[in-house]
């Protein structure tokens, strides 16, 4: 019977522990636990009461708490190591007391007060490999925490951890160099700002009129949000997450306490002929007061100054310092002919919807802006994209060697472009070029940590090479990246069921079945939305909804390799041998190479193997 007092969430976990604990009591008993007290009732106790976490429990020396939000966790981690080392300034280095700690997001058990389960075990294991003064995170808290805080992560590799039965990918926080010096003229250092100034720009309102004009106000937009992001000295909410309150009537202040952000910019377009009327208003999220507000009438050939004018507006009302080459940057425009720009705007859009045709549609205006455009990066980057997708969800016949060159020419034209670096990282990835393709996701994480492609490319290459683990982590984050993708999560399914994750599973499940009915709600043809589906309710045991919509999918697209290969696995695993076994039998004589190496080493096949019709299967492999 389930106690009703049980229940579990996910949580950010930190543990703490003073270090030499026992030689400093050895030392100086009463000293030691005067001083540990004066610490805690002065300063520890306080920031994890201001940054909203709970002290869990208490040991003689140290502490576990939790928090709701992972930034604040981290936040009041940092804030209390400085006002340590403060705090030690003037101390003898052995009398000093200093704390190591770990930080964890992960799923907890919760039993009145207390919390139990792997995300404590993880934070507390990681706590005792931090440096004194340090603090150890796990992949995910660097994931969630991005760069919203003015903290430098030093990834520290696989760890792997006392009685933790997987390895963890570590990252220490590393301070900046003022204060792992401070000392007694501390007060003489610059003040240490943890929290860069955040800002969300929600979906600008098309009010032509004309709902096909759509996709040129979300293309203002998010090209004020990749300006924005480019400045060091600025937290901006990413596109992905900004966009989930596309079409819905929101309240600024709940969506600043939602996205933790403490600025709203909104906005609306109106675009008429040759002329477009734009507004923008910065909101302080807290209160809802407008901080400024304008309107702007412009020939459309001057858009890219209105949206430089804007991004300006928004950096000198908010106090944030531009370095030399962010200016440089802010104030470069993509392409100096519109026309090509509105056909990059109109490929954008079709390509964020993630279906067959969508894509070719997508490719074409990309293909278009390059003709108006020989010299426009980020129409030679889409292009890329489009042809990436096309060969990997809908075993198209795309050459590899075409987006190697593609992503080639967009670099070419502009080195610093994310998209075309994970384009390329792809490509590399697919021609077994594995230690290049690495370099180039590193790349454009590097250039734009919200980058869902870069993610999604990089754990795919993983994930072919066997690396489940980190396979894993990065679809995580890639379904993290976009709350509305649906891919990530139900191709994340399987590889936890490998790992033998099942709670992680369901709850990957869950969640992914839920994106995919959206999907196919907006867009009934998605035939990638149907399979995937499929697998993600066949994790959850309802059988039943599982069979309708892998069917469905083949209706959809009844010459889809790639749907008749995932819905083969489907019945492969439900026991349907015979059914499997046609669907394999129809596709293998067009399969690609990369899909015959799947049908010979895909775990989800093992069930027919040894089935008497699988020798013809064998032989269409060849």
């Amino acid at each position: 019977m389930n106690d009703p007092t049980v229940h579990r969430r996910l949580t950010a976990i930190l543990a703490a522990d003073v270090v030499t604990y026992s030689r400093l009591m050895g030392r100086d008993e009463a000293g030691t636990h005067a001083a540990w007290k004066s610490h805690r009732r002065e300063l520890i106790d306080a920031k994890i009461a201001e940054y909203e976490g709970r002290i869990v429990k208490l040991t003689g020396d140290g502490f576990l708490a939790e928090f709701p939000s992972v930034v604040n966790a981290v936040t009041c981690a940092a804030t209390v190591q400085r006002g340590m080392l403060e705090r030690n300034a003037g101390v003898p280095q052995r009398s000093r007391i200093e704390l190591r700690m770990g930080i964890n997001l992960g799923d907890v058990i919760v039993e009145g007060d207390d919390i139990f389960g792997d995300g404590v075990n993880v934070a507390v294991r990681l706590e005792s490999i931090a440096t004194p003064g340090g603090i150890a995170v796990s992949a995910a808290v660097r994931d969630n925490v991005g760069n919203r805080l003015d903290l430098r992560f030093e990834d520290i590799g696989e760890q792997t951890l006392k009685n933790i039965d997987r390895p963890v990918r570590a990252y220490s926080i590393d301070f900046p160099p003022s204060l792992r010096t401070i000392g007694s003229d501390a007060g003489a250092q610059e003040p240490w700002e943890i929290e860069k100034p955040s800002i969300a720009v929600l979906p600008f309102n098309n009010i032509s009129g004309d709902p096909e004009q759509e996709y040129f106000s979300d293309g203002i937009t998010e090209d004020i949000i990749t300006d924005l992001s480019k400045i060091s000295g600025l937290f901006v909410v990413a596109r992905n997450t900004a966009y989930t309150y596309k079409g819905k009537p929101v309240k600024v202040q709940q969506v600043s306490q939602d996205l933790r952000v403490s600025f709203i910019l909104e906005g609306s377009v109106r675009k008429v002929g040759s002329r477009v009327r734009v507004t923008a208003q910065l909101v302080e999220g807290r209160s809802g007061g407008h901080l400024w507000a304008d309107r702007y009438d412009r020939d459309l050939i001057d858009i890219f100054a209105l949206q430089d004018e804007i991004t300006h507006t928004i950096v000198d009302h908010l106090k944030v310092k531009l370095l030399p080459e962010e200016k440089k940057v802010i104030g470069r425009a993509p392409t100096g002919n519109f026309e090509a720009y509105a056909y990059y705007l109109r490929g954008r859009q079709f390509l964020h919807w993630h279906t067959k045709s969508h894509y070719v549609l997508a490719k074409r205006m990309f293909a278009m802006a390059v003709e108006l455009d020989p010299l426009y990066a980020r129409a030679y980057a889409g292009i890329a994209d489009c042809d990436s997708f096309l060969f990997l969800h809908y075993n198209a016949d795309v050459s590899i060697d075409g987006i190697l060159a593609t992503s080639a020419k967009a670099l070419e034209l502009e080195s610093g472009l994310a998209e075309a670096h994970a384009s390329l990282g792809l490509a590399l990835s697919l021609r077994e070029r594995h230690s290049e393709a690495m370099a180039e996701f590193e790349q454009a994480f590097a250039l734009d940590p919200n980058l869902f492609e870069a993610s999604y490319f990089y754990a795919r290459a993983c994930f072919t090479q066997g690396n489940l683990d980190e396979a894993a982590r990065l679809f995580q984050r890639a379904a993290d990246i976009k709350p509305d993708d649906y891919q990530a999560l139900l191709v994340l399914v399987n590889i936890l069921r490998s790992l033998g994750r099942e709670q992680e599973m369901k709850m990957a499940a869950r969640e992914g079945v839920a994106r995919a009915e959206r999907e196919l709600i907006l867009r009934p043809e998605n035939s990638r939305a149907a399979y995937l589906g499929a697998v993600g309710l066949a994790a959850l045991g309802e059988l039943d909804r599982a069979k309708e919509w892998a069917e469905r999918a083949l209706a959809i697209d009844p010459d889809d390799r790639l749907a008749k290969y995932n819905v083969a696995c489907f019945y492969s695993l439900e026991g349907e041998a015979d059914r499997a076994i046609d669907l394999l039998v129809e596709l293998l004589p067009r399969a690609t190479h990369e899909t015959k190496r799947w049908v010979k080493y895909d775990s989800d096949l093992d069930p027919i193997r040894s089935h008497p019709r699988f020798p013809k299967v064998l032989e269409l492999l060849g």
